[in-house]
């Protein structure tokens, strides 16, 4: 019995000497994950922190201290030269129109297709779908000089519509695929029991699985337009008036102006950033809302 109870007091005694230690390799990987996550923080940081600090700051200011100084006093010179130079609202406006009805167009479409892919059951689903992922492949060098050929032709050059047009079809194309594989696992009852119910296909569609899939809808609403957004070399090579330009494409031209200094530069840079910040902002709880449905389905 005292031989039991002195195996069963060493085997007890040896237990908790191993919990420690793994406690310990545990908080070991935590500092560690979190050493490298506040690199990572400071390396996305660093660039953001040189635009804000440099555009309120004059050429002589900039010269004296170098772009890591904070500036001696603040100065909206830099700001007002970009806005004036490239009439900044009409680019802005551009943009917005563009981006705004490229997403909207291109979720609509894909809304469409994926529907007609992943719940009509399509003959040659599969190739389909691999079509569409494809085209997502193809870089935009290569499709430059048809789409260029083909405005031409349709009298379509130089006009924001030539741009909306070939974003919708390109962005289309990412949402049709992503969309199709979710509409390919949506619950068969649901749409059985609205067919019952006398409901029809279109019907189906707008009132059983458009509502349903609304969080996925909204999250590509916003990657495409902050996609659209960004985009330079199509819109630098169609939109060559000055009116017609967006934010990226004026950032650009601006900075071949013999006159252009740094501080004018991150001022730029600033004004390009803000409007998409405040979209990412506004649109911050339907993102995160879109997400948590979509890890919870």
């Amino acid at each position: 019995m005292a031989d039991t109870m002195t195996l069963t007091t060493g085997r007890t005694a040896t237990r908790p000497s191993r919990r420690p230690r793994r406690a310990n390799r545990a908080r070991g990987v935590d500092w560690l994950m979190l050493a490298f996550a506040i690199v990572a923080a400071l390396l996305i940081i660093a660039p953001f922190y040189l635009i804000l600090v440099n555009s309120f700051k004059t050429p002589a200011d900039y010269s004296n201290g170098g772009p890591l100084a904070f500036p001696t006093h603040i100065s909206f010179d830099g700001l007002a030269a970009f806005w004036q130079r490239v009439d900044f609202p009409q680019k802005v406006w551009n943009s917005v129109f563009i981006s705004g009805m490229v997403a909207v167009l291109a979720v609509l479409i894909s809304v469409l297709n994926a529907f007609a892919i992943g719940i009509g059951r399509v003959r040659g689903r599969t190739w389909i779908v691999l079509l569409f992922l494809l085209a997502n492949l193809l870089p935009q060098e290569a499709l430059l000089y048809p789409l260029y050929y083909m405005a031409k032709a349709v009298g379509l050059y130089n006009n924001v519509w030539s741009v909306i047009i070939i974003f919708t079809v390109i962005q289309a194309a990412f949402g049709t695929y992503l969309l199709s594989a979710v509409y390919g696992t949506f619950p068969k009852e649901v749409l059985e029991a609205a067919a019952m119910d006398g409901a029809s296909r279109w019907q189906i569609l707008w009132r059983v699985v458009f509502p349903i899939s609304r969080p996925t809808l909204s999250v590509l609403l916003i990657f495409f337009f902050i996609w659209t957004w960004n985009e330079f070399l199509i819109p630098l090579t169609f939109l060559v008036s000055n009116a017609n330009q967006t934010v990226p494409v004026a950032i650009s031209v601006l900075q071949g102006d013999r006159l252009m200094d740094v501080t004018t530069t991150s001022a730029s840079a600033l004004l390009g950033i803000i409007p998409t910040l405040l979209f990412f902002l506004i649109f911050q709880r339907t993102l995160t809302r879109g997400i948590t449905a979509g890890a919870v389905k």
